[in-house]
């Protein structure tokens, strides 16, 4: 149950604002039907594996056998490998108010120790290490954190496309059902690695993240 609670994509903690690039691709006519948005989605994802993953994994780890040390160094990973401001902006503010959901639902004192030195601007704060505390602190599964973490990615970028497209919903479930079926692969392949590791190669997402910033007309955040 608690897996279902905190791995819901209606989670409020902001997901809903952000579009993590798409709605520029769709503007550029980048992203335009059904296939062209699987593919960005599953880009968008497989990247996030061999990034953000990874550091949920290695934070994950850590809040288990309660090494804030190692926690911080996975939270600054993941932001030093946010090339621009709106996904920057985008993680972490939903790690803020993950931490700050966590404080007062779970009354979870790592997580806790976490948000304090967020504000002490010890630490950035992001959401994928923010998602890793929380399951550490209710003693699930790091391939459930992971998992989590790649449904709500997936989910969040194909509920924006019912926003932004005209797309069946049931295309966009579709989809999401695909793409769930290749959690299980991506977490074995980076459950090995280290934030070493870390690595991404999207330009284009990169490039239209930015061209969001700048936007005149805009349905999501920046």
């Amino acid at each position: 149950m608690r897996l279902l609670q905190f791995g819901d994509s209606m989670l409020p903690v902001g997901s809903f604002s952000f579009s993590n690039g798409l709605e520029s691709a769709i503007q550029q006519g980048i992203v335009h039907d059904p296939d062209s948005l699987e593919r960005f989605v599953r880009t968008a994802t497989r990247q996030s594996a061999t990034t953000d993953g990874i550091a949920l994994l290695e934070a994950f780890r850590a809040a288990r056998v309660n090494d804030p040390a190692r926690i911080w160094r996975a939270d600054h990973a993941v932001f030093l490998r946010k090339l621009n401001e709106e996904m920057r902006t985008m993680t972490v503010r939903m790690g803020r108010k993950l931490a700050e959901m966590a404080v007062k639902v779970l009354d979870a004192s790592d997580v806790g120790e976490w948000l304090s030195a967020i504000k002490r601007g010890e630490t950035p704060g992001t959401y994928p290490v923010g998602q890793a505390l929380v399951f550490a602190t209710l003693d699930l599964e790091e391939r459930d954190a992971f998992a989590v973490h790649q449904y709500g990615l997936a989910s969040m970028m194909l509920g924006a496309s019912l926003r932004l497209m005209k797309i069946d919903y049931l295309d966009a479930q579709a989809i999401l059902y695909r793409i769930n079926g290749e959690v299980e692969a991506d977490y074995e392949r980076v459950a090995d690695r280290s934030l070493d590791d870390m690595a991404s190669f999207s330009p284009v997402i990169d490039v239209l993240a930015a061209v969001h910033v700048r936007a005149r007309v805009r349905l999501f955040m920046n």
